[in-house]
């Protein structure tokens, strides 16, 4: 592996701010346009205090989506309401820290990240923290997901949990 370029980082941190904002704004089209159509989002369980699941096909995770179209149905549930977990939806705000970079096979990035979400509804304001990884790839000359490992770190989870708070 070798270091990437300050300019390289940069666009990388942009990105992902990016990615936070079109969540934030619940614009779903362009937050499911950062993700590869074979993009992985995985939230694994936690096996321990200081241990958690690592094969999504094999033990359990709190989310996995095997691909982009996970996500993609998601979506479609909260637009048409059909799901009841998502009404009312919660207002959410990203932050993101402590950004590193490696560059990693095939031309791609190797991305890792600290986070915290806070999120209002029903007139609470509670909050989600971890780590994510996240491996980037470029794809007309635009920086695009191919995987989202998200390690939740409250694991105590006493609301909703769904990809819009990591």
């Amino acid at each position: 592996m070798q270091n990437i370029t300050p300019e390289q980082h940069y666009a990388v941190e942009q990105f992902l701010y990016q990615v936070s904002d079109a969540c934030d704004r619940q614009d779903w089209d362009r937050y499911l346009s950062y993700f590869t159509e074979e993009a992985e989002f995985h939230v694994p369980q936690w096996r321990s205090e200081h241990e958690y699941t690592q094969d999504p096909k094999r033990e359990m995770s709190l989310i996995y989506y095997a691909n982009r179209s996970g996500l993609e149905d998601r979506v479609f549930r909260i637009r048409t309401g059909k799901s009841a977990a998502c009404t009312p939806m919660p207002r959410t705000l990203h932050l993101i820290d402590n950004v590193r970079c490696q560059a990693g096979a095939d031309e791609q990035l190797d991305v890792s990240a600290n986070w915290v979400t806070h999120f209002y509804r029903f007139g609470e304001s509670r909050h989600f923290f971890g780590r994510a990884t996240y491996r980037l790839c470029w794809q007309e000359g635009q920086l695009k997901i191919t995987s989202k490992h998200v390690l939740l770190l409250n694991d105590k989870i006493d609301s909703v949990l769904d990809f819009y708070h990591l």
